[in-house]
């Protein structure tokens, strides 16, 4: 069971935001902790979303990137763009749930 305070959906107290919130301000947490949460009701039974809140008085800049961090990222999305059955480079993000370019995945 959680201790911190629960607010309801678009209903923050000033201060506090989200981690998204927070880097649309070119923040990020920073290493602090959680001190509050959002909750939005859903239908059907479903447990609620849960946001987490930080204090914005609290949070750091964003780190800048890097020429090394900027190289790491196009490798990582130039590899999630290369079929593994085809070797080919396709120009979108290869999909998880098919494994394989889309025109591999309809041949098989």
């Amino acid at each position: 069971m959680s201790t911190l305070p629960v607010y309801p959906w678009h209903l923050a107290p000033e201060g506090l935001a989200t981690r998204r919130q927070l880097r649309a301000l070119g923040l990020r947490p920073g290493g602090q902790p959680v001190v509050a949460e959002l909750q939005r009701p859903r239908r059907r039974g479903r447990p609620p979303l849960v946001g987490y809140l930080y204090r914005v008085d609290q949070a750091k800049p964003v780190r800048p990137m890097t020429p090394g961090r900027t190289r790491a990222l196009a490798a990582a999305l130039r590899a999630r763009r290369i079929c593994p059955q085809c070797q080919q480079d396709r120009g979108y993000c290869i999909p998880r749930s098919l494994g394989a370019c889309v025109p591999c995945a309809d041949n098989h």
